[in-house]
């Protein structure tokens, strides 16, 4: 997700490299978990007093700062609509404006209330049911849900229903792509399969971790002209694709990410 969103949970700490595999991958991507844990501290990942608004936040942060998505969550909760109840009762019309911050509001709404269906005809508008699924078997039915695909999916998953998963944007695969990783156009599920390989299957971890690797592309690894000497992985990153002055090679043109 290419901006900055803050929630709840976080591993409490420093973590230990567990099992390692051959070529020491996991406990490189430990050593970059620390490392970034040990400069920004506990990210506090996703801003939301309840499950079912971190799932409303998480469709309708798509294509857009998180900033316009508080303005549409404060419209929602003021006019009562946050809640599953309400909003399964709400027409398309009557939410339409009340999310008209976040853009593309039209189709967003439609991508609410679709979910609001499933989540109504599959498990009586319980979300308490719908998380008691396995993840292996709830994860397609998510992704099944009209307007929702893999990272929106995730971030449901992981942040609303806490499961381990890690969830996956163009920040990690510019991130690991310059610290030598993945190709810089590794899919989606090539890095989730990566991470989820070679990292203990831990929930509050793969939160954490993911809201850091966002931090540090939105702070420093930027896009174009990163901060590489104000990086707290200087030490281990070979800045693939990367010039001496900091400038990308492979992103001067639009559209890479």
């Amino acid at each position: 997700m290419q901006q900055e969103k803050k929630a709840a949970g976080g591993p409490g700490g420093p973590q230990t490299a567990g099992p390692d595999v051959p070529g020491g991958t996991t406990a490189r991507l430990m050593e970059i978990f620390n490392r970034l844990y040990r400069y920004f501290g506990p990210r506090h990942w996703w801003p939301a007093e309840t499950p079912f608004e971190v799932i409303v936040g998480a469709i309708l942060t798509q294509n857009v700062a998180w900033k316009n998505v508080e303005k549409a969550i404060a419209n929602l909760k003021a006019a009562g609509l946050l809640s599953p109840e309400a909003m399964a009762r709400a027409t398309i019309e009557e939410l339409e404006p009340h999310i008209r911050p976040t853009g593309y509001y039209r189709v967003k709404a439609k991508k609410l209330k679709a979910f609001m269906n499933y989540l109504q005809e599959r498990y009586n508008g319980s979300l308490e049911a719908m998380f008691a699924r396995p993840l292996e078997e709830l994860r397609p039915e998510v992704l099944g849900v009209f307007g929702i695909g893999p990272e929106t999916a995730d971030a449901i998953l992981c942040y609303a229903g806490n499961y381990p998963i890690m969830v996956m944007d163009a920040y990690t695969r510019r991130v690991f792509s310059r610290l030598g990783f993945f190709g810089p156009r590794a899919s989606y599920q090539d890095m989730q399969d990566f991470f989820m390989a070679h990292l203990p299957r831990d929930n509050r971890l793969y939160n954490e971790y993911h809201a850091l690797i966002d931090g540090l592309a939105n702070r420093i690894c930027l896009k174009k002209a990163p901060a590489c000497l104000s990086c707290p992985l200087a030490g281990l990153c070979p800045r693939i694709g990367l010039e001496e002055t900091g400038k990308s090679k492979s992103e001067d043109s639009p559209g890479t990410e």
